[in-house]
């Protein structure tokens, strides 16, 4: 039970690879299997949420703090799986391939979140990335232009430049500590005098880490494999891998590195890069899922600021606000996935009007931009104000200050999409149909955030609960 969901996953990839192997799956067949194996994962998650124990000599530890990461990665899958599964971009010969390397990506994630030993969280961190980079240029290639395949070889080069960063940090830790466990490495540096090489070691690791999470500076990857990407698989980039770079950061900031001044002023820096570099690129976007992406830079930057205090709580708030992001891109990328007609890429100016052409696909989309700018009532207005005041607590104030500006900048693109949606005339562009099952799960995600944002204190004191068991 400790580790069904990961069973779950790995029984899933076997039956895609069985059905690659045929010469023409029937499209039915693989859509199928995704959705089954999907809420399956879910459902695992779900019914092994309360296992906890300990596997490979220590190395792999399923506890709170893991399942809780679990659950949040199966939801989002079980979501997402709903409105990409008939990839209108990707050929269907190479459907089953698609989703056999997507789910790998995701046992990654799973397999990240529960390791407490470097070597083996550096497998899994592995097996999640490569599995991801052979998802961009997937994409069909009808449209001529190929930027699918520059994506593809922008992001593994930029990932491998992280992973260096990251195995780099890792073995400082290990030349330090003579071990590779967590725990180890935690007791070490706890009984000991501060070492500053602990320091550039911890450094080292969130470079890489700040990769997965798109901050600043390794973010500039973002916008081309957003774009390059198809819109499902820029869904699937933009929300579940998040999940896990949070965990493994928490984990890597418990570290006792001696120096946490050092790392408060570290993180703010990097958090005020990411809110200002990415709001101030998103105001000059027409393409939707480029100004997306460097929202997602921005929204990297809040997450920081909320590990910026260095403690429970802040853990807590930066679990709560990956969950309520995640919901909201979400939310976005079903529109957009609904609304593009051969899986092409959408301009703002194509949702001119979509009020008219498809009014609960508007609405949806509002929501979801509404709480990623930052308005109340949704989960983006309160992940935000709790962030802000932790850090007001934390005596940041002048960080404060300029994070309030960079969120009164983000309303004017968010909105910008909305006005389209609602004030344009649609022109000539066609109604948009969108069967039963994207109209459920619509309404699920918004309901979703309108709940975390009205009634965020529960999920928030089980997080901080999560964290402090953790820690």
């Amino acid at each position: 039970m400790v580790i069904l969901p990961e069973l779950v996953l790995l029984a899933g990839a076997l039956a895609f690879f069985v059905i690659s192997l045929g010469k023409a799956p029937e499209d039915k067949l693989v859509r199928s299997t995704a959705l089954l194996v999907g809420f399956a994962t879910f459902a695992a998650a779900v019914l092994a949420f309360n296992s906890q124990g300990t596997l490979f000599h220590g190395a792999y530890a399923i506890d709170r703090f893991s399942q809780l990461f679990k659950l949040l990665i199966g939801f989002a899958l079980a979501l997402m799986l709903v409105f990409s599964r008939n990839h209108k971009d990707i050929e269907s010969r190479v459907r089953p391939e698609y989703f056999l390397f997507q789910l790998l990506s995701v046992l990654g994630l799973m397999m990240l979140v529960s390791a407490v030993e470097l070597i083996l969280m550096f497998v899994a961190l592995e097996l999640s990335s490569f599995a991801l980079y052979l998802l961009v240029p997937m994409r069909d290639d009808r449209s001529g232009v190929r930027m699918q395949m520059e994506a593809g070889m922008k992001y593994i080069l930029f990932g491998v430049m992280a992973t260096g960063f990251m195995l780099y940090g890792m073995s400082y830790l290990f030349g330090l500590t003579g071990t590779t466990s967590l725990a180890g490495i935690t007791a070490f540096l706890s009984a000991g005098t501060p070492q500053p090489a602990a320091v550039v070691a911890v450094v080292m690791i969130l470079g890489g880490l700040f990769f997965k999470l798109a901050a600043f500076p390794l973010h500039f990857w973002v916008p081309d494999i957003y774009q390059g990407a198809s819109n499902e698989t820029t869904a699937f980039i933009s929300t579940i891998p998040k999940i896990g770079a949070v965990a493994v950061l928490i984990r890597f900031l418990a570290l006792p590195s001696g120096h946490p001044q050092f790392l408060v002023h570290l993180l703010a820096g990097v958090a005020l890069c990411s809110m200002f570099y990415g709001n101030l690129s998103a105001l000059v976007q027409k393409d939707i899922k480029r100004m997306l992406g460097f929202s997602g830079i921005a929204h990297a930057g809040f997450i920081i600021l909320a590990l910026l205090a260095l403690n429970g709580e802040g853990y807590g708030l930066a679990i709560y606000y990956i969950a309520g992001y995640v919901l909201m891109n979400l939310a976005c990328f079903l529109v957009i996935s609904t609304v593009s007609q051969r899986g092409e890429n959408l301009r703002i100016e194509d949702f001119n009007g979509l009020y008219r052409r498809q009014p609960l696909l508007a609405f949806i989309l509002a929501v979801g931009l509404f709480g990623l700018a930052g308005i109340p009532p949704f989960v983006g207005f309160m992940g935000k104000f709790m962030i802000l005041t932790s850090a007001l607590r934390a005596d940041q104030l002048v960080v404060v200050c300029l994070a309030a500006i960079n969120t009164a900048i983000a309303i004017f693109y968010y909105l910008n999409v909305v006005k389209a949606a609602y004030t344009a005339d649609p022109e000539n562009r066609p109604a948009v149909t969108a069967p039963a099952s994207i109209q459920a799960t619509g309404v699920v995600l918004v309901t979703a955030i309108v709940l975390l944002g009205a009634l965020p204190s529960r999920l928030v004191e089980y997080a901080w609960a999560v964290v402090q068991s953790m820690l």
